[in-house]
């Protein structure tokens, strides 16, 4: 678990964590800190886990692709579960992710095509748009909206995450009242390939590091991520991409499913997106990779998919004509 300034969140989700019907003696909890300047180191006081907990601190900030691969070269396991610090897990969590990987070596399992977000607590960064869902979601509840509305009256000029979700609302799964589905990868017509993705082009794209799950093996023979990747995105895609052509069949299970705890949205984000896109393409300049530029004219996975199908067949049909505008596509 990489984390970066999320203290509270944090927190919870470790508590999340020690609540696995997965035995706690059969699992570890790596947490990489990646030089937070909040309340995160207080973590190791604080945390009564019944799992072997480990705990690295950065001392400078390396980024994402970095501290995965430091959490990595740390763990004692044969199966790797990435979660990202902010994610709470239900109580099935692990036992849902193992359970795929015992009669199979190849595998990547992952939970986060079926995202779920929740709204745990009031964070001073929430846009416009955000607090009015969470407004929304308030209504379902009369002891949230109690708390919303006294965060409005007296707190709503505060810099300091106002709680709303506390860990007997995780042991008796209130905090679901304030969670809502988020199926952009399904929705864009992935659930037709079905839970293997059979016959769908760039099953890569599975590879989402928030919820994903692969035997350490796997990744020794692939490489591990790649560390010039700095910043948000595409980093999880280009080691996805690496497992594809190395045969990992991706799966996806809504049983492995976890909570993702919302946070401010950094107007950095996209600026960075397109720079490890390009990174991206730059490093694999094959018509699978490139064809994910459309993404950013909004086009469909199913649209990539079905350009990518179209383009190999008319290769194959003509292996040996039209190479210029082969190359230029």
């Amino acid at each position: 678990m990489p984390t970066y300034n999320k203290y509270h969140q944090t927190s919870l989700s470790l508590y999340g964590l020690s609540k696995q019907t997965f035995p706690h003696a059969q699992y570890e909890v790596i947490l990489v800190d990646d030089a937070s300047s909040d309340n995160t180191p207080n973590i190791v006081k604080e945390a009564d886990v019944p799992f072997k907990f480990k705990y690295i601190r950065m001392k400078k900030n390396k980024g994402r692709s970095s501290v995965r691969n430091i959490g990595i070269n740390h763990a004692e396991g044969d199966l790797l579960i990435f979660l990202d610090g902010e994610m709470l897990a239900p109580p099935a969590f692990i036992e849902n992710h193992y359970k795929h990987h015992v009669h199979e070596s190849d595998l990547v399992v992952t939970g986060a095509m079926h995202y779920e977000g929740v709204y745990t607590f009031i964070m001073p960064d929430y846009n416009e748009d955000q607090m009015a869902h969470l407004k929304e979601l308030v209504g379902r509840d009369p002891e949230y909206r109690r708390l919303y509305e006294n965060y409005e009256q007296t707190k709503r000029h505060s810099n300091v995450p106002y709680p709303l979700v506390t860990k007997e609302d995780v042991d008796t799964n209130r905090f679901q009242r304030l969670s809502f589905p988020n199926r952009y990868f399904l929705n864009s017509g992935l659930k037709h390939f079905g839970e293997r993705l059979e016959g769908f082009t760039l099953p890569y794209i599975a590879f989402l590091s928030g919820n994903v799950s692969v035997r350490k093996a796997n990744l020794k023979k692939s490489g591990l991520f790649d560390e010039t990747f700095v910043g948000y995105g595409a980093e999880d895609w280009e080691l996805g991409y690496r497992l594809y052509k190395n045969g990992a069949q991706f799966v996806l299970d809504p049983s492995t499913v976890a909570y993702h705890q919302e946070h401010g949205i950094s107007k950095r984000k996209v600026k960075e997106q397109w720079g490890n896109h390009y990174r991206f393409v730059k490093k694999h300049p094959n018509i699978d990779v490139l064809i994910l530029s459309l993404e950013w004219k909004e086009l469909p996975f199913m649209h990539m998919h079905q350009t990518l199908v179209e383009y190999k067949a008319l290769e194959k049909r003509f292996p040996d004509e039209y190479n210029e505008l082969t190359h230029a596509f």
